[in-house]
């Protein structure tokens, strides 16, 4: 049962408000990152959390109906590479890591597949932008 007068916070009003807070100029403006693995049902989500700071999204399934060796055709035209390491197959992971070696591309490992796990980490990198 609802308390009266509590203001119950859906999915949109919570993306409503990182778009208020980045509506400033983002430090991710312009940039693309590749994201692998993960949910199919939440790349449209996943895209609009990225397209609020700015950024482009990119999305690989991780091996399921995509193969595995487009991920290094992707990888040169991205700036960091973001897996959710409870929804990605160990053959893409490996894959997505010796790219991000040899390209000289970020890796950054996400908790979960969770639309919150990316938007912290684009949060966390535009803070770290705008303290340089």
């Amino acid at each position: 049962m609802a308390h009266k007068g509590k203001r119950d916070f859906n999915r949109d009003t919570r993306e409503e408000e990182i778009a208020v807070q980045v509506s400033g100029k983002s430090k991710l403006d312009g940039r693309s990152f590749l994201y692998v693995g993960g949910r199919d049902c939440q790349v449209a989500h996943l895209r609009q959390i990225a397209s609020n700071f700015g950024a482009e999204l990119i999305h690989h399934d991780g091996g399921l109906r995509e193969a595995v060796s487009r991920i290094d055709t992707v990888l040169p035209s991205v700036d960091c590479v973001f897996c959710p390491i409870d929804c990605i197959s160990h053959d893409a992971c490996l894959r997505v890591k010796t790219g991000c070696k040899k390209f000289g591309k970020a890796f950054i490992p996400l908790r979960n597949g969770s639309k919150s796990s990316l938007e912290r980490a684009l949060q966390t990198m535009n803070d770290r932008d705008h303290s340089r």
